[in-house]
């Protein structure tokens, strides 16, 4: 048993600023609203924390797994947090706290009980998934790379302006797995004069190149021009991608994220669902399905694909020419022209038959990434398609979760 800190002693909770891309996910987790930020960092708020570890999973650099013993009374606040530019080290505690034995400093989930928490999706990847590498590169390290591609791959004439990117990192090493990120330090100052933090994209190639063989990766990166609401809005890194031309140089750091990776056991098969540039680790995953197509190692691919028309899908020529036999492609347009609107969640309820065989397999595995709204969607449509089964979908929420099998990545 831990014995409990003296009470005068906090063991207080830190994010890392030099290794957080300020991705939001600490923030959306916590719940209890112990976390905040503002234009420089995210930070935790040591008279809220209750220490129940929350949002330590779904970080996906680890930044959010920092901690401090410290004099209650001397804690860190939450305006000295958002002005630092890295963690400051350990403080020696005054002797009457610091006689409490190392081996009795209790761990995170000892500092009060837990405050109820239900993520939608998993915080462990599949149990066969490769090892993931994480924060090779930082701020403060960041990796150059050379642009060797930049492509729209949406229809001219239409507002959606993706591109596909592609980086070439040389002769350093850059390892990396279908399903992970990176971040992006587009250039120049921030309205602070600071320098801008990293923005974050999937990766759109498999984990041996977007060419196979070769040390690059690809991205695929919408152009903001406004925000959810439809107001103007310009993206900073967004814009800077998109406008970068063969052999530009371009500072990366990463890679980044442990939980959102494919499944690596023979014939695992794969649901994805997605939306607009949350293509970008389902072509990951599908190329990599692609180019072991004759091993016989492959399970079914079943995605579900959402945008407006078939012009703003990123990819639709290239998807269109994959064997039928391969993956099973499912299109939901909200706005072609003399089509009624169809949504991802509509097409995985159309498709109920599919969807539970394919459940009912312990080697499946489920992706959604998209806007974030398309959370509740899909979890209704799931849990809709297993209650038609005759299944208890709360049963199976929990084992997907549990066994990894369940993964979400929204924005």
């Amino acid at each position: 048993m831990n014995a409990p800190l003296p009470a005068e002693v906090l063991k207080q909770h830190l994010i890392d600023p030099e290794i957080c891309i300020r991705c939001n996910t600490c923030e959306e987790t916590c719940p209890i609203k112990a976390i905040t930020h503002d234009s420089n960092n995210y930070v935790v708020d040591p008279d809220i924390c209750n220490g129940c570890m929350a949002c330590v999973p779904p970080c996906p650099t680890g930044a959010i797994d920092n901690w401090r013993l410290m004099v209650r009374a001397e804690a860190y606040g939450v305006q000295e947090q958002l002005g630092w530019e890295e963690l400051p080290g350990e403080k020696a505690l005054p002797e009457t706290a610091a006689a409490l034995p190392a081996d009795d400093v209790p761990a995170a989930t000892d500092l009060a009980a837990p405050a109820p928490f239900s993520a939608p999706g998993a915080t462990v990847p599949p149990w066969s998934a490769a090892h993931p590498y994480v924060n090779l590169y930082t701020h403060k390290t960041p990796m150059t790379a050379t642009v060797v591609g930049n492509y729209r791959v949406t229809g001219v004439d239409t507002e959606s302006d993706i591109h596909h990117i592609v980086l070439d990192f040389g002769e350093l090493p850059f390892p990396v797995l279908e399903g992970q990120s990176i971040g992006i330090l587009p250039p120049g100052l921030d309205a602070q004069g600071r320098p801008h933090h990293a923005r974050q994209y999937s990766l759109a190639s498999p984990r041996d190149g977007e060419r196979a063989g070769y040390n690059n990766l690809s991205l695929t990166v919408k152009r903001v021009t406004e925000d959810h609401a439809g107001a103007a809005a310009h993206g900073v890194c967004s814009n800077y991608l998109c406008d970068l031309a063969k052999n530009d140089k371009v500072q990366v750091i990463g890679p980044f994220g442990h939980t959102f990776l494919m499944p690596n056991h023979p014939r695992a098969n794969l649901i994805m669902i997605c939306t607009g540039t949350g293509s970008a680790p389902m072509r990951a995953m599908t190329e990599r399905y692609r180019r072991r197509i004759d091993t016989g190692e492959n399970g079914r691919l079943l995605l579900f694909f959402g945008a407006r028309t078939e012009r703003e899908l990123p990819y639709f020529g290239p998807l269109m020419k994959l064997p039928r036999d391969f993956i099973d492609i499912n299109l939901a347009l909200s706005r072609e022209t003399g089509q009624p609107k169809r949504y991802v969640q509509d097409l995985i309820r159309e498709r109920a038959a599919s969807v539970r065989e394919l459940l009912a397999d312990c080697n499946t595995c489920i992706y959604v990434c998209g806007l974030k709204g398309m959370e509740v969607g899909v979890l209704d449509a799931l849990r809709d398609v297993t209650v038609q089964g005759g299944q208890d979908w709360s049963i199976l929420h929990d084992a997907l979760r549990r066994e990894g099998r369940l993964h979400f990545e929204t924005y």
